[in-house]
């Protein structure tokens, strides 16, 4: 569009042009015309700093601000006219909604306008979403390049339109020390900049806004004629939808594409943008359409194009249905054409070479879904899920309480379990920061977000960044667990620096009905905080009830089982009780040895474990002598355990490894003993991945090596339990670790050559129907149950793979030949896919051995197997036990023993 093309509009010459001829208000309507004018000229300097901040968005520059005369135009039609004052007001905010896109508007950096706890606040939340998890303040202090740059344009987006609103105001300092103003005249900039900035920042708005701030129209000043009044309500309205329609290739030059060469997200939109045309009224609708067709390749920008166009439908459409309401003229435009299907939008958007078919994810049943995923769909059939989650949700309160209000050291969670005519409730309360209605609405209630991420948290508890705090849980997600425990759910909550005015109830009857919110402000006093009160769908002693996991069935026993490691006091009262019993804070990264497994393991005080205690305590002076640290790259423990499960059978099944997320029961393991800190890998967080590295895991478990053979405990049993995870972990073994059984007895890698050497033919077993046992060592016939006298030249390998979480660190597939890898591809079952296949477990260290015994490759030996077709066979000497599957391997004839 040339540069001067908005003075040909129809609203700038009917409005702040020269009139020809005698022009009574020719003095006044000058004074607008050189002053918008003369803020056109400097703003035309700042836009163009936009590129340097924002290189990927489309253009906001000054050829922008033009063209929205153009769309103001479309949008008005002949029903709605401007006075010169309004005209004058409209086109100064034209000219000021988006020149705060770029730094150079600020004064000074994005992160200093911003202010340290808001800018802290934006970089927590993006490191969350980029690498999931929280940073320190050491990682807030120094952020990633990529990480600061993103969050310095989203504080620019999220910002410039309360920064548009300051520049009405702001001054420069000229190279001679004078202070220029982008509006000079300071009769017009006193009388009308206030207007002109809110009106410039309202485009960034919700639309219900417009009517609370701009209901009432304003008079004309004495200097002006007295028709000349400003109906603010209107202007906002046409800023919004001339803003918002303005779009087509104006703003995706091409060759401004091809220098800037946008990535992600922004490169669809400069792609779909260069296609469009100059938008036109058809009627009430506006209408877009391109320039060319989009071939397969720009089926994404098609995509966008139709649901930014959407967009657009629904900001006309809500402007529209808000002057309905109000009784206000309405403008000429309500909607945009052909975006009710992509059938339609193709007539508009021409396609070539495929079909728009529209096949994204509908939910058409929204309280169906969270209905379906809201309990036991989503978190598992563990009732025990939404207690944890409640706990972690108030503690993760109390500390945000804690980072908001430095000194506030009273912080505590309580759990109150009561029985009333055969109804149970479970009540959960803190004292923590609490929420307000919009917190709770959009926070709380968002399903499928995490909250404290939100953008609507961190608006509304600006500093929590800063103030050190790193949420554990995920309220909003985690919350909808509580239908595993029943319908009924009621949320009490107050804001901490609230009044009990602005307290709030919600209540549910079930995830798929619409939940209620009422005020409490006839209630009476309301604690600062947050209480979820649950009734209880079955008692909590029936076989699938709360209870199911104890042993005594009281709620004390429960809190301790999922909280393992705690900040705040919780506070436990049982049916009845008069005096709750407290959980104190406790962390496992720093206890003791003694503390960790009594905290992980407790006495037992009540019920009918309590004859146990002298056993625990033996297994505690057991695990001090045999746990070790795993710990991270800052030093820092990230669990303390054993290797193996001798606690586990020693303690009767009572003494499981413990897998933590954020300090609470996620996951159990029999092979280890003590706990590692994991980080969930489903909503129900039942199952997690450890946070330590794989070569964390390594150290951890070569120190236990190192400590089970200086205690004298690392005797043939448990070398056969842990050859394999070694095997593993380390991709071989020590020397002298049992691995195999043979007629001679356990083989070992340092004595396997020797063994092999001395055969010509070997009998690699597979298992089944025969079976090994570690305690002592033997090999059975599982279905007889009778030991076995394995021939001379078998051999079993004692493959036991150890549980979740360590099997899933060490997976067989790591530690497989990788010059074989193309085999993996093969499709029917050659000697290479075979070898790759075993060279993983302890199978391919027994065969590496045997080939270099023998001088021969995996081929020479696996190669005559497959043209077998992979069916050997072999009886024991007992051959009514029936034949046994495996492999015979034979030396190959150049190396044949005489």
């Amino acid at each position: 569009m040339p540069e001067h093309d908005y003075t040909s509009t129809s609203l700038w010459r009917s409005t702040l042009a020269a009139r020809p001829g005698d022009d009574p208000h020719s003095e006044q309507r000058e004074r607008l015309r050189t002053s918008y004018l003369e803020l056109r000229r400097k703003a035309r300097v700042l836009l163009q700093e936009n590129a340097r901040s924002m290189p990927d968005f489309t253009v906001h520059d000054i050829t922008h601000v033009d063209a929205l005369w153009e769309t103001a135009d479309l949008v008005c039609g002949e029903e709605v006219m401007l006075n010169p004052a309004e005209a004058y007001v409209l086109g100064c905010s034209f000219v000021l909604h988006d020149a705060a896109m770029g730094e150079a508007a600020y004064g000074t950096s994005v992160p200093e306008a911003l202010g340290e706890e808001r800018w802290r606040d934006l970089l927590s939340v993006a490191y969350y979403r980029r690498k999931g998890y929280w940073p320190d303040q050491d990682q807030l202090a120094s952020p990633p390049t990529e990480i600061a740059d993103a969050c310095r344009a989203a504080a620019i987006r999220e910002s410039h339109a309360e920064q548009a609103r300051r520049l009405v105001d702001q001054s420069w300092r000229s190279s001679t020390g004078n202070e220029i103003h982008l509006i000079e005249d300071v009769l017009l900039r006193e009388a009308y900049g206030p207007l002109i900035g809110n009106l410039a920042a309202s485009h960034w708005w919700p639309v219900d806004r417009l009517a609370d701030e701009f209901r009432r129209e304003w008079g004309s000043w004495p200097w002006q004629p007295r028709d000349w009044t400003i109906d603010r309500l209107k202007l906002a309205c046409i800023l919004r939808l001339a803003d918002v329609t303005q779009i087509d290739s104006r703003r995706a030059p091409t060759l401004l594409f091809a220098l800037r060469d946008p990535q992600g997200v922004s490169r669809e939109h400069w792609r779909f943008q260069e296609h469009v045309s100059r938008p036109d009224r058809n009627g009430d609708r506006v209408t877009y359409t391109s320039h060319r067709p989009f071939l397969p390749t720009d089926a994404p920008s098609w995509w966008l194009a139709l649901d930014y166009l959407r967009d657009i439908d629904l900001e006309l459409k809500a402007v529209d249905a808000l002057l309905h309401d109000l009784g206000r003229d309405r403008l000429a435009v309500r909607a945009v054409a052909g975006v009710d299907s992509p059938e339609r939008f193709a007539e508009h958007f021409r396609v070539q070479d495929w079909r728009p078919i529209d096949a994204t994810i509908k939910v058409s049943d929204v309280p169906g879904l969270v209905r379906s995923l809201g309990g036991e769909q989503l978190y598992g059939d563990e009732p025990e899920v939404a207690l944890r989650e409640l706990i972690q949700n108030a503690q993760d309160a109390v500390l945000a309480r804690r980072a908001l209000q430095p000194g506030f050291a009273d912080g505590h969670i309580e759990i109150r379990l009561s029985e009333s005519d055969g109804s149970w409730c479970l009540e959960v309360r803190d004292n923590g920061v609490g929420m307000d209605e919009e917190t709770l609405i959009h926070g709380l209630l968002d399903f499928g977000t995490s909250g404290w991420s939100s953008a609507t948290v961190r608006n509304q508890l600006p500093g929590l960044a800063g103030g050190g705090f790193t949420p554990s849980g995920r309220f909003g997600i985690g919350f909808f667990s509580v239908f595993l425990l029943g319908d009924h759910v009621e949320v009490i909550t107050r804001r901490y620096d609230a009044a009990s005015r602005d307290a709030r109830r919600l209540t549910f009857d079930g995830p798929s009905h619409r939940p209620l919110l009422t005020p409490l402000s006839a209630q009476g006093w309301i604690p600062e905080g947050t209480t979820v009160r649950i009734t209880l769908r079955r008692s909590p002693n029936d076989v699938k009830g709360l209870f199911q996991r104890t042993v005594d069935e009281r709620l004390s026993e429960l809190a301790q089982r999922l909280v393992l490691e705690n900040a705040v006091p919780i506070h436990t009262w049982e049916p009845g009780a008069a005096a709750p019993e407290t959980l104190s804070p406790f962390s496992l990264t720093t206890g003791t040895a003694e503390e960790v497994f009594d905290r992980l393991y407790p006495p037992q005080i009540h019920g009918r474990r309590i004859a146990e205690e002298k056993q625990r305590l033996h297994l505690r002076e057991d695990f001090v002598g045999q746990a070790t640290e795993l710990v991270d790259h800052h030093g820092r423990r990230i669990g303390l355990a054993t290797l193996g499960n001798d606690l586990y059978y020693a303690g009767r099944g009572n003494y499981r490894g413990i897998v933590t997320v954020n300090g609470l029961l996620s996951d159990e393991s029999i092979c280890f003993a003590g706990y590692l800190a994991g980080q969930p890998s489903r909503a129900s967080r039942d199952q997690a991945a450890l946070v330590a590295t794989q070569d964390e895991v390594r150290d951890w478990m070569h120190s236990q090596e190192q400590r089970l053979r200086g205690t004298g405990r690392f005797g043939d049993p448990v070398q056969l339990e842990q050859a394999y995870t070694l095997y593993g972990a380390f991709n071989g073994i020590a020397g002298d670790i049992a691995f195999a059984f043979t007629a001679q007895g356990l083989l070992r890698p340092a004595d396997t050559a020797d063994w092999v050497a001395q055969r010509n033919e070997v009998f690699l077993a597979f298992g089944l129907p025969l079976a090994m046992q570690t305690r002592p060592p033997r090999v059975f016939h599982y279905v007889s149950g009778q030991n076995v006298q394995l021939p001379d030249n078998w051999v079993i390998t004692f493959n036991r793979v150890a549980d979740a979480p360590l099997s899933e660190v060490f997976p067989p597939v790591m530690n497989r030949d990788a010059d074989y890898e193309f085999a993996r591809h093969h499709t029917t079952p050659t000697w290479q896919k075979t070898w790759w296949r075993m060279s993983g477990d302890l199978d391919g260290l027994f065969l590496r051995i045997l080939c270099e015994a023998w001088s021969c490759t995996p081929e020479a030996v696996l190669a005559p197997v497959g043209r077998r077709h992979w069916s050997d066979s072999r009886h024991l000497d007992d051959e009514s036990l029936g034949a046994v599957q495996g492999y015979l391997l034979q030396r190959p004839a150049r190396t044949t023993l005489t």
